[in-house]
């Protein structure tokens, strides 16, 4: 019996060191490993600002602003170019097949979409996934160049102008739903619970932009 309670004391000592050691060893990955992460992160939406507005020559990324809408946190970029608003670009996050889909809009001055980058995803390779590029400029579902405001970009299936991703309907949905929801956070809207259209008519967004512009 001895002998069998001290092989269990050395079994958790030995268990209770490599769990030690194990920790330790993640603790200073985490380390070695949070600024590359950060820093690959901040490119990657540096990037993405630079694609969907271009011709800024401010710091939209320093200069952002958290606009509320429905209860939800949107941040926005403002572009700025020789102290005027030429547009701004919104992430935003919708509910998508396989988990959240976050996106960054670009919009110009007067609300048309410029361009998008799908930021995050967690969607079917081949399937959902293809909302990458499947609703850019020549695409199939191309949304660029539209006003939310005046186009409903709903899907074909529920009314709307634009085409779904094959066999991807709840994506395309989705991803919409999360542009028409930046689109209420750009113009400082509020939303309609069922597609995200907008419905208000205001644009808090630019009109504090261009007081910036003109302040500086």
């Amino acid at each position: 019996m001895k002998k069998l309670e001290s092989s269990l004391k050395n079994m958790v000592l030995v268990l209770t060191g490599i769990t030690i050691v194990c920790v330790g060893l993640l603790a200073v990955m985490n380390e070695l490993t949070k600024e590359p992460i950060a820093a690959a992160n901040a490119k990657t939406l540096s990037d993405a600002v630079n694609a969907v507005v271009p011709g800024f020559d401010n710091n939209p990324i320093e200069e952002k602003k958290i606009q509320v809408v429905d209860g939800v946190e949107f941040t926005i970029y403002p572009a700025m170019k020789s102290g005027e608003f030429i547009g701004a670009a919104v992430e935003s996050t919708a509910m998508g097949f396989g988990g959240d889909l976050t996106i960054l809009v670009g919009f110009n001055k007067d609300g048309q979409i410029n361009d998008y980058s799908l930021l995050s995803h967690a969607e079917t390779p081949g399937l959902g996934a293809k909302a990458d590029t499947w609703f850019k400029s020549g695409n199939k579902g191309d949304i660029t160049g539209k006003n939310p405001k005046e186009v409903a970009l709903t899907v074909s299936k529920d009314g709307g102008q634009i085409d779904a991703i094959t066999a991807s309907t709840i994506t395309s949905r989705a991803f919409l739903k999360a542009v028409n929801a930046a689109y209420a956070a750009f113009a400082g809207q509020s939303t309609d619970g069922n597609s995200g259209a907008s419905q208000k008519a205001t644009s808090q967004v630019m009109n504090q932009a261009t007081s910036k512009g003109a302040a500086n």
